[in-house]
């Protein structure tokens, strides 16, 4: 099994949007991240760790400006925190071991999937394509990942 940790290599090559959004918390600006729009079938996983964290299989268009997702692709790699920032009450979410900020969970996804929206910062993500999951080590979740 991998380890995955909060790789001092991977922060120091952050760019300041990466670093300022999963470092310090801060959220993207909506419709700019990179991944919004991606609808190439692979996972996402932690730029800091490597952690796999969201299959495209359970990415859908939410229209909140940000990529969302109706589940993570292992429960234990995402934790959930008490957010009281900026005058409200929310839940955030972050990667387990590398301890990045990935953004909100809310209870409004879609009802038949689960109905939660995981939405989240492009910024705090690397997307690996299906054909390349297996070459990265992430062989063991292909079959959560649509065909091609």
């Amino acid at each position: 099994m991998t380890a995955y940790t909060k790789n001092p290599d991977a922060i120091a090559k952050l760019s300041p949007e990466q670093y300022r959004v999963t470092q310090e918390s801060g959220t993207e600006r909506p419709g700019t991240g990179e991944y919004l729009y991606n609808k190439k079938p692979g996972i996402y996983v932690d730029i800091v760790s490597g952690e796999p964290l969201f299959a495209s299989s359970d990415k859908y268009e939410s229209g909140c400006g940000w990529p969302s997702f109706t589940k993570p692709i292992e429960p234990a790699y995402v934790t959930e925190l008490r957010d009281v920032s900026h005058g409200m009450v929310r839940t955030e979410v972050r990667s387990s071991h590398g301890d990045s900020h990935l953004g909100h969970v809310f209870p409004d996804g879609p009802i038949d999937r689960g109905g939660l929206r995981y939405c989240i910062n492009s910024a705090s993500l690397r997307f690996v394509p299906r054909e390349e999951m297996a070459a990265e080590g992430y062989g063991d979740y292909i079959n959560q990942v649509e065909d091609i």
